[in-house]
């Protein structure tokens, strides 16, 4: 049986101690950018989601060819957000539309430094 794999990264704008840090700069991209050529370099997911209430983060995932159809309600996008209820937002919407998966992976973009090796399926 192939494993039908979904990556969700959450990508908010604001946050509480460090403005826009998904944004920022680390290297030559911003810290979003590396987590999905990550998820890309992979070649496991069968779909990479970005889930953000940002248009420059909506337009960054597009650019790279990564589904982010919709900006996250804001009930889903404050510092006292819980992750899950956002992938179970993810997860119910592309199941409306006929998509299912046997697992997903969770990507932040605050963790640019992972490699290959650590992600384990």
């Amino acid at each position: 049986m192939n494993k039908k794999l979904l990556a969700i990264i959450p990508a908010r704008i604001g946050s509480k101690r460090l403005r826009k840090k998904n944004l920022k700069i680390l290297g030559n991209k911003e810290l979003v950018s590396w987590t999905i050529d990550f998820a890309k370099k992979t070649k496991v997911f069968e779909k990479i989601f970005i889930s953000t209430d940002s248009k420059k983060i909506q337009k960054i995932a597009i650019k790279k060819k990564c589904s982010c159809p919709y900006l996250r309600p804001k009930i889903l996008s404050n510092d006292k957000t819980n992750l899950v209820d956002v992938c179970l937002h993810t997860l119910n919407f592309l199941k409306l539309r006929g998509f299912e998966y046997n697992g997903i992976v969770l990507l932040q973009p605050t963790s640019p430094f992972r490699s290959l090796k650590s992600l384990k399926l």
